[in-house]
């Protein structure tokens, strides 16, 4: 079924998530931005998160998580242990709402209006998926290029 492959691609970017995020060598380069780089790696692990936890966690899973994206990108310096704990409670929601999507609900419209118009569920599923993989490949790059 869709919904197990997809949810091995979350888990597997969760835990390369997790693995950046604890090889920086500097905590507090976490934060860093540079004139060309204006999103820290803990505020883009933030983003990823409040993403997940609102299009899965709330809408399908009813967790009561209110997002609140402006934040996602004004705090700072948020312990890297609670980046990691936060990443950890974002696996553990996935674990137990992806096996609760069914194949009917893939093939509806996503319950929430994202982007101005409606799309399948799969869709939008996938779209976070590459949402996921785009900001992780730009914390790699972020840590390999400011963790000195």
């Amino acid at each position: 079924m869709l919904t197990e492959d997809l949810l091995k691609l979350f888990l597997r970017d969760l835990n390369r998530l997790k693995s950046e995020i604890s090889q920086y060598q500097n905590e507090a380069n976490l934060w860093k931005v540079d004139v060309a780089i204006s999103n820290s790696a803990g505020n883009l692990c933030l983003h990823l998160i409040g993403n997940l936890q609102t299009y899965f966690g709330s809408v399908y899973g009813n967790t009561g998580y209110v997002r609140d994206r402006e934040k996602e990108f004004s705090d700072k310096a948020v312990p890297r242990e609670q980046l990691l704990d936060m990443i950890e409670q974002t696996e553990q929601m996935l674990k137990q709402v992806f096996p609760r999507i069914t194949q009917e609900q893939l093939e509806d419209d996503y319950p929430m209006e994202v982007f101005d118009h409606s799309m399948k569920s799969a869709y939008f599923f996938v779209h976070l998926a590459v949402h996921l993989g785009y900001h992780l490949g730009q914390i790699n790059y972020h840590r390999r290029l400011l963790d000195t």
